[in-house]
């Protein structure tokens, strides 16, 4: 205790903490990968081909560094050394302590919305109760890439077109849905967002 996973998979491990196993094992592996692989298909541009400097492709390796350094390393620095007994979160100083009590006070949103905020009881029906979450990540998929099309990726939008474009917001989203998430978890102690044990779909 703790039993951890090699190095190179603490990442994944850590992931399971903010993610359903779903999403941190199967769902996030995958679009990392067909992301890697649909880049060449999306970003088309002749021009800075055969150029290895930073000032052709800013956007692309700033985003490339992006994900290994902060999301990718930092998950495993995460795993490796501030993670204890139980899988608790301990600083680098802070002793190992076997008996640590971690009190459980993680929420869906649908309970901050019908028991905090409302003052009700969660509906039994689980597109009513999980309504607004639902609600909240299409909004969070759909509004912020017609945003940028029009504002800073305006350039980017007219050279992919609509399809490729869209598929690079897609990952664009998914890629920073992990330190969103994670913030969530720390500062509001949300768990999920969309919680359907009913289909074991959680978000």
């Amino acid at each position: 205790n703790p039993s951890k996973a090699p190095w190179y998979f603490l990442g994944l491990q850590e992931m399971l903490v903010y993610f359903d196993p779903w999403i941190a094992g199967d769902l996030l592996p995958t679009l990392i990968i067909l992301g890697l692989c649909a880049l060449p298909y999306i970003d088309r541009d002749p021009r800075p081909s055969g150029e290895y400097v930073f000032k052709s492709r800013k956007a692309v390796i700033s985003t490339y560094l992006f994900g290994f350094w902060i999301l990718w390393n930092l998950l495993i620095i995460m795993g490796t050394f501030l993670r204890g007994p139980n899988w608790n979160f301990f600083g680098p100083f802070e002793t190992w302590d076997v008996h640590k009590v971690v009190p459980l006070v993680n929420v869906n949103l649908s309970e901050i919305i019908f028991i905090k905020m409302m003052g009700t009881g969660l509906p039994k029906q689980w597109f009513i109760r999980e309504a607004p979450g639902i609600v909240l990540v299409l909004l969070y998929l759909i509004i912020p890439p017609a945003i940028f099309a029009k504002t800073w990726f305006k350039g980017v939008y007219k050279k992919l077109e609509p399809v490729r474009y869209s598929v690079l917001m897609i990952l664009f989203l998914m890629m920073f849905s992990l330190p969103i998430k994670m913030y969530l978890r720390w500062a509001f102690n949300l768990k999920y967002i969309v919680a359907i044990p009913e289909f074991f779909f959680n978000i």
